[in-house]
């Protein structure tokens, strides 16, 4: 169902990719937007290996909007991750890595889940000392946690030059 990676050589391993998803802080997923065009959104997330065979991400959303409508209207995606990349003392160009995945988005509907979601992106990206509980206590109903089950994933190394 999904293509083989065609340059075969730059292929990293799946234990390469599930780590670059784990360490990195944003990602790119795009859905089929209006009109049929495509809808690429930055986002922040937490990767969770752990959620079947290829793990899931988790982002959260306004309880409205373009995001939401889409994956409502088809939910199928793909995310990318991309790390800031390497470059050699001499070098100018980087070797980069990315990750491509494609799976299907859907909104959490367990609230212990959404809660604990919500919890570990405030770990994630809140500063030290903020109290992440009376965040979500007092904004957390403004809110969508969306989660993204992998399907298939590549990664890929390049030098970019």
């Amino acid at each position: 169902m999904f293509r083989k990676m065609r340059r075969f050589k730059q292929l990293l391993p799946i234990e390469k990719c599930q780590q670059i998803l784990a360490s990195q802080k944003r990602a790119v997923l795009s859905v089929l937007g209006d009109d049929g065009y495509p809808y690429g959104v930055p986002l922040d997330y937490i990767y969770d290996p752990t959620r079947g065979e290829l793990g899931s991400f988790f982002f959260h959303s306004a309880v409205e909007g373009h995001k939401l409508d889409a994956i409502a209207a088809c939910d199928k995606a793909s995310l990318v991750v991309m790390d800031d990349g390497e470059r050699n003392e001499g070098e100018w160009w980087y070797y980069v890595n990315s990750v491509i995945c494609f799976g299907r988005a859907s909104v959490v509907e367990d609230p212990q889940l959404k809660h604990d979601t919500l919890y570990a992106l405030g770990a994630k990206y809140f500063p030290k000392g903020t109290d992440i509980e009376d965040d979500i206590s007092r904004n957390g109903h403004r809110v969508k946690m969306i989660e993204f089950k992998v399907e298939h994933m590549t990664g890929k190394h390049v030098q970019e030059k």
